[in-house]
């Protein structure tokens, strides 16, 4: 954090200065958990809500890689807002306010209890908070009872972590269990739920702002007790405690500091097809024109390390590749794009031009001893960029050129924890050492959990420096707390297992709500060979999580869509369909979630923390706030329980409606996964295309917005007559519908439509609103609204109007909308639907 005013308090027994309001207060506890004397916590209000506390040893400070002299993890536009207010002292305990929150310290032995404006306990730690053991630097906080443990990133196991112990250590794992850990990514948040009627605020957050290997003892030594550690070579230990109360807002926070998700260019969500490793070219542009054949719709297709000239980065096989910007072009014209993969790892080889450059800009890594280090990665003896300084990360950047240049459009970080065959722990030493842009020297051990998001924000800049108005798509591997500002993220290196299946939601929730939500994993498994019925499972889950791909290792059996028969190729094809029909509102979550932080992927508790039954639900989602997904994750399951949170849910395949919370059986044959739509949703369904470069077609079909209306309470015409003559909203589309050009940064300045949609009930109508206001022009100029459940909405058969459509069967009323306004143009729409007796 930048550096502001500091005061310092003494102990108790010293006289206290008066501190400023806008000062960082210095807490001197010479004797805070045994440390040695010099030992000082420092507290500073970041925001009203959120507060940093630092302890720091006495002695010199090891330093961390920065970017632009800010923490790696700080996003670049955050700007404290926080002030501290003193109130004054009792029994040795300090009291101070943020105006939102309320703080008692006592500095030694150091202990805090912090409080929301309505008294409700946030978080306490001590007494004797502190402590240095173990070769770490420790921090104890209080465990209320029945508390849960949400986040820490990429996790296995079930979504509450209490009781286990965990690392945050970017790692190389092949493959992995379900106790292992740590796995790619090291996100040190914590988001901590309290059961429903606790006295304390429902949540709260924690993040450990250290780059260095960290730890978390989640009540696993001692029930009454949460500890996180960091290495003791980082020489502080610096934490932020957030404020709820809801586990949103938490989550809002979190993000405001560590940065939110750029929306991503529309193409991005769409399915991509992977292998390791398609080539030569003619495979790909077969591959390409079986999607097309078979009518399943595809917008990516991805190459592994074999389209490169002897795994040497940025370069091509030209025996498989012999013309790759001709294939681009093809792929193009298809409606295809092309992400290559790029390691980090560049081979040791004297003619290699990267590998020069590397030598004559001193651009990689070091031994303690002075030379270059040198690990054993797929091109054999290799070296490695030192992403810490900011000319490094520029060359770096900048080599991307002549990929972007011959048509690819998406870059795939891989191997970046980063993995070395050789090293221990299969990464590089801790003692190997980089360089920050003052000179300093760092030890590996400070910057590897930063590697991969340092190469992608290098990987993210040099491609917005070749291509400045088309936003980029950058997937990873590995990542740190920020990873969200450059890239999408995948779960790394999975089985072809139905456990790995299993796996797959609360890893994807836990990276949702620890700040990264561009998240999915290897679809069918990435390691062996899956079953037909494991395949049909996947890419029925794969079709709702935020990143689509299918992927598969080399030696496994073929992973593309019709691979495992006729039967399962239908299922990908209808659920692929699908999910580019919910692409708008796909999109605009993502809209949402780089405005709010908010991810598409949501678990239940996030939307509904008042539902005691939402709290321990681990393998369901929500798409938004409308649209409920329970994935099938056991072999010949053909039923799977679902628990619907507080309100009326509309069974998506059968109509059927049931009022929660409750729990049910729900039937689940091989073709359907059990999916649910919130009473009063309205889901923006666009057409069915083989790619989202035919949407802009004018042929390519309307954009439907479906609002599913629950019955009236009471039904019948007569409670309709009783019911108050005021109008209650009835259905809503949220998020607004954000529409854009789908892949510049002409949305930022405004060409853009943002579209809200409203039906209200009255006693015998129901009343419909359109507004929208921007300057874009969506190409889907023709529109409709598709009213479901509406004779019960209303108490009567609706009257239909010249052009309306009403199908009795399905209790579905079509009716048209004005064309989509002009660039520019507001759009204020109203009609009344009302019941045909009313109206005869």
């Amino acid at each position: 954090m930048p550096e502001r005013k500091r005061s310092r308090l003494r102990t108790p027994a010293g006289r206290e200065s008066r501190p400023r309001r806008e000062e960082v207060l210095r807490l001197e506890a010479p004797s805070a958990g045994g440390a040695a004397a010099g030992a000082r916590v420092e507290l500073e209000a970041v925001t009203p809500h959120v507060l940093r506390l630092r302890w720091r040893r006495g002695g010199s400070e090891a330093p961390a890689p920065a970017l632009d002299g800010r923490p790696v993890w700080l996003d670049p536009g955050f700007r404290p807002s926080g002030r501290l207010r003193r109130l004054g002292s009792r029994d040795g305990w300090l009291r101070l306010s943020t105006g939102e929150l309320r703080l008692e310290v006592r500095p030694e032995p150091f202990a805090l209890r912090l409080r929301d404006r309505r008294g409700r306990p946030v978080a306490e730690l001590g007494p004797g908070a502190f402590e240095e053991a173990e070769g770490e630097l420790r921090c104890r906080l209080r465990a209320l009872p029945g508390e849960r443990y949400v986040g820490l990133g990429e996790k296995v196991g079930f979504l509450d972590h209490r009781g286990r112990r965990l690392v945050q250590w970017c790692r190389d794992v092949l493959p992995h269990l379900p106790e292992t850990d740590p796995l790619y990514q090291a996100i040190p948040f914590l988001m901590l739920l309290r059961p429903v009627g606790a006295e304390a605020a429902r949540s709260a957050g924690l993040f450990v702002a250290s780059t260095w290997r960290t730890s978390f003892d989640l009540a696993a030594s001692d029930p009454q007790a949460v500890r996180v550690g960091v290495d003791a070579r980082a020489g502080e230990l610096e934490l932020y405690l957030i404020a709820g109360p809801e586990p949103a807002e938490v989550l809002e926070r979190y993000t405001e500091l560590t940065g939110r998700p750029p929306l991503p260019p529309l193409w991005a969500l769409g399915y991509h097809q992977s292998r390791y490793s398609y080539y030569p070219e003619q495979t790909v542009r077969e591959l390409a024109a079986e999607f097309r054949r078979r009518g399943i719709p595809c917008d990516a297709i991805h190459l592994d390390i074999h389209y490169m000239d002897g795994y040497r980065l940025f370069t091509w096989d030209r025996r498989r590749f012999p013309d790759p910007a001709g294939l681009a072009r093809e792929l193009a014209r298809e409606g295809f794009h092309l992400v290559t993969i790029v390691d980090p790892g560049v081979k040791v080889d004297p003619a290699y031009r990267v590998y020069q450059e590397g030598l004559e800009r001193d651009a990689f890594c070091r031994t303690r001893e002075g030379a270059i280090y040198r690990g054993e990665v797929w091109p054999g003896e290799t070296a490695f960029p030192d992403f810490a300084r900011a000319e490094v990360r520029r060359w770096w950047g900048d080599l991307h050129r002549d990929l972007l240049e011959q048509g690819v459009d998406g870059i795939w970080n891989d191997m970046n924890e980063p993995a070395v065959f050789d090293g221990p722990g299969k990464s590089m030493p801790e003692e190997v050492t980089h360089r920050d842009d003052r000179g300093r020297s760092l030890p590996h051990a400070a910057v590897h959990n930063a590697y991969a998001l340092l190469e992608a924000e290098a990987t993210r800049e040099g491609m917005l420096r070749v291509r400045p108005e088309e936003r980029p798509f950058l997937l990873t591997r590995a990542g740190f707390a920020g990873i969200q500002r450059y890239a999408a993220v995948w779960t790394g290196d999975n089985s072809s297992w139905w456990e790995h299946l299993q796996m797959a939601t609360p890893m994807l929730l836990g990276l949702s709500v620890s700040g990264v939500p561009f998240a999915g994993t290897d679809i069918g498994g990435f390691l062996g060979d899956g079953s037909p019925e494991l395949y049909a499972r996947w890419i029925e889950l794969g079709a709702f999580s935020p990143f689509c791909r299918t992927h598969t290792s080399l030696g496994t059996r073929q992973q593309e869509p019709w691979s495992f028969g006729p039967e399962v190729e239908a299922i990908a094809r209808r659920y692929l369909r699908l999910r580019y029909r919910l692409l708008p509102y796909l999109y605009s979550l993502f809209r949402e979630a780089e405005r709010t932080g908010l991810p598409p992927m949501r678990p239940l508790w996030l939307v509904f923390p008042e539902d005691p039954g939402s709290h321990g639900v681990w393998d369901q989602f929500l798409l938004g706030e409308q649209l409920l997904l329970a994935p099938v994750d056991r072999p010949g399951a053909r039923h799977r329980p679902v628990h619907l949170p507080p309100g009326r849910w509309r069974d998506a395949w059968s109509g059927r409606w049931y009022r929660g919370p409750a729990d049910i059986l729900a039937e689940a044959p091989l073709d359907r996964l059990p999916a649910f739509v919130r009473e009063g949703a309205v889901l923006p369904l666009g057409p069915e295309v083989a790619s989202t470069a035919h949407l802009a077609e004018p042929a390519a079909g309307p954009l439907e917005f479906h609002a599913f209306l629950a019955p009236r309470p009471g039904g019948g015409r007569e409670a309709a007559r009783r019911a108050p003559a005021v109008a209650r909203t009835v259905a809503e589309l949220r998020p607004a519908l954000h529409e854009d050009d789908g892949r510049s940064f002409a949305y930022l300045r405004g060409a853009r439509r943002e579209s809200r949609l409203r039906v209200t009930a009255g006693e015998e109508a129901l009343r419909v609103s359109v507004e929208s206001e921007g300057g874009y022009r969506s190409p889907r100029r023709e529109r409709w609204l598709v009213l479901h459940g509406v004779a019960r909405a209303l108490g009567g058969r609706p009257e239909v109007r010249p052009g309306w459509r009403y199908e009795e069967a399905g209790d579905r009323l079509r009716v048209p909308l004005p064309p989509a306004p002009e660039a520019g143009e507001a759009e204020r729409w109203e009609t009344e639907v009302r019941t045909w007796r009313a109206s005869s």
